[in-house]
């Protein structure tokens, strides 16, 4: 696709000029093959999210659709109410866990019993649109509907209903809101289960904040919190909600990766879809546990069509997008709930929990990467031969690699595991050169 890319359309913020959202909202519109729909608008806190919003009630209202809007609300959240509450699609504004500066817009669908972002078909019918570039008057809205406060109670109903009848008496946890989405849910659920909760980075105003030095992509933040204060763990949410990543009372990082064995494990699960990124201990406690783990390439849409066509009940990115029995997506707040329903009814702590694997040493990198450079390191066959190579190489250290062109921002990650981080760590600075290089 030329504007989707594997979460919805992302760039800088200041791209997403009026006339720009006035197409996607023309093509949403041609793809549903009538202006008679419904459809939930509402994003994350940053401060392009606002005028974004605004953007998108003025094209609506110009051709016609039915529209309401809830302003700040996790993107899982969003996802629910827009089903549940009858509409037939949902504008979701949001760049997760990017710094404010950019910004995106998801697309969900109704699909069946349940929902999902917009199809292939969907995408293609939209990005003609934009490529069309019809501009057309837009027509003032003079009264819009905001239906946040609803949505909010709807989205907190789901969570006490999922997560049903458990004590959290006793158990201090802390909070990384990431200055994003997740802030105006934030200690909620916790709170009426019983649970002490120490909060950090929820300002839900739009503005600059999100994810700067906090959440799930400053993981360190959390960390100090939590030793600091003493806490049984605490767990950071991305900018739009949809994952969450988890520090245990020693100041441990529990990972997805983590998160999906403790998990399976507690729920008697026989498979979970995880994906390429997944560590190689999370493989081979599958092997030993008699857990099939379904890998699938990177990406929670490739997540969920694995779970969809295997009937697997949990999938998971070590990212710390963690989909749930019966949930159509990752949901931060949901996956943290259910994994301190685990703490509860077991009695175990956190650290006990995730000891369930052994992490092998993994190393990542990341560089800028220019579209033309991500196309040539698919397509091009020296580097093919580069990657072979440092392949082979990682067989001394029973190792493996992972090379991809991001589909969210303007990188190349690399990624490597092997059973010495002082060897793979070489390689990867190696390959890194050799690609700069290359590209």
């Amino acid at each position: 696709m030329k504007y989707f890319g594997t979460d919805g359309i992302r760039k800088k913020a200041v791209d997403f000029t009026p006339r720009f959202l006035r197409a996607v909202a023309k093509g949403l519109v041609d793809y549903a093959g009538s202006s008679d729909i419904k459809v939930l608008i509402g994003g994350d806190t940053r401060e392009s999210t606002e005028w974004m919003i605004r953007s998108f009630e003025e094209a609506f209202e110009t051709l016609g659709v039915e529209y309401s809007s809830v302003d700040v609300l996790p993107t899982p959240a969003i996802g629910y109410v827009f089903y549940t509450a009858g509409f037939d699609f949902a504008i979701d504004i949001t760049a997760s866990h990017n710094p404010y500066t950019d910004n995106g817009v998801k697309v969900f669908e109704r699909d069946g019993d349940s929902y999902r972002k917009i199809s292939n078909a969907g995408e293609a019918v939209i990005e003609a649109a934009i490529d069309a570039d019809q501009d057309y008057e837009v027509v003032a809205t003079e009264l819009r509907e905001n239906l946040h406060d609803e949505a909010v109670e709807r989205y907190l109903e789901h969570l006490y209903k999922y997560i049903g009848d458990v004590d959290f008496s006793g158990l201090k946890v802390g909070l990384d809101c990431a200055n994003g989405a997740m802030s105006v849910i934030n200690k909620t659920v916790f709170e009426a289960l019983g649970a002490e909760v120490h909060l950090i980075n929820v300002d839900a105003e739009f503005g600059q904040g999100i994810n700067a030095d906090c959440g799930s992509t400053h993981i360190e933040g959390l960390t100090k919190f939590v030793q600091e204060n003493h806490l049984d763990f605490g767990a950071a949410f991305d900018g739009d909600g949809d994952r969450c990543l988890m520090v245990d009372e020693k100041g441990n990082l529990v990972d997805g990766d983590h998160m999906t064995a403790i998990l399976a494990k507690h729920l008697g699960l026989p498979a979970a879809v995880v994906t390429v990124t997944a560590n190689q201990g999370l493989l081979e406690w599958g092997k030993e546990s008699g857990v099939h783990l379904e890998v699938v390439p990177v990406g929670d849409q490739h997540v969920s069509a694995g779970m969809r066509e295997n009937n697997i009940g949990l999938g998971s990115e070590q990212n710390g997008h963690v989909t749930l029995p019966g949930e159509p997506t990752g949901d931060g707040m949901l996956t943290a709930l259910s994994i301190a329903k685990v703490v509860a009814e077991t009695g175990s702590s956190l650290s006990e929990l995730a000891g369930i694997i052994t992490k092998m040493p993994q190393v990542s990198s990341n560089f800028e990467a220019t579209p033309e450079m991500k196309e040539k390191l698919k397509n091009s066959d020296e580097v093919k031969k580069v990657l072979l190579d440092f392949e082979e190489k990682l067989h001394a250290v029973a190792g493996r690699l992972l090379v991809r062109p991001s589909g969210t921002e303007n990188l190349i990650r690399l990624m490597m595991w092997g059973n010495d981080e002082v060897t793979i760590s070489g390689l990867l600075n190696e390959l890194e050169a050799k690609l700069k290089e290359l590209l």
